[in-house]
């Protein structure tokens, strides 16, 4: 059984203080700030800057099944090389049967994500998760 890798944005600090500091160094590099005048350290910021943006974005293509969500939404992707986004406000109905987690959203579109051969735990959790979100 494959185990599902959960990111919870809204909790998980570490990933948010990577964002920030990108976000910081990427400023100070483009609106040039006299104090950081030095072009060998602007170079450093910016492959740190962009170093960190591997990492945060990075998680998503490293492990094979992947959730990561926050209050608004979430990104399912389960047995697939690309995954699903979802908008929480955009869910209608969920329901789970025969390893499949059917959702209807509100205009009538069914997304199925197949759960074959995922660990029985992460599949409840899954389901958990968008069923306490969206409602």
């Amino acid at each position: 059984m494959k185990r599902i890798k959960f990111d919870n944005l809204s909790e998980d600090w570490k990933l948010r203080l990577l964002i920030i500091f990108s976000i910081i160094f990427f400023f100070i590099v483009i609106f040039e700030i006299p104090i950081f005048n030095n072009s060998r350290f602007n170079e450093f910021l910016i492959k740190i800057g962009f170093l960190f943006q591997v990492l945060f974005f990075g998680r998503m293509f490293v492990y094979k099944n992947y959730v990561q969500w926050n209050k608004k939404g979430i990104y399912i992707k389960v047995n697939r090389f690309l995954g699903t986004n979802l908008s929480f406000d955009d869910i209608a109905k969920i329901d789970y049967q025969n390893d499949i987690i059917l959702i209807k959203k509100k205009n009538d579109k069914e997304i199925p994500i197949n759960l074959h051969n995922i660990h029985p735990s992460d599949t409840l959790n899954l389901f958990e998760i968008i069923r306490i979100n969206s409602l």
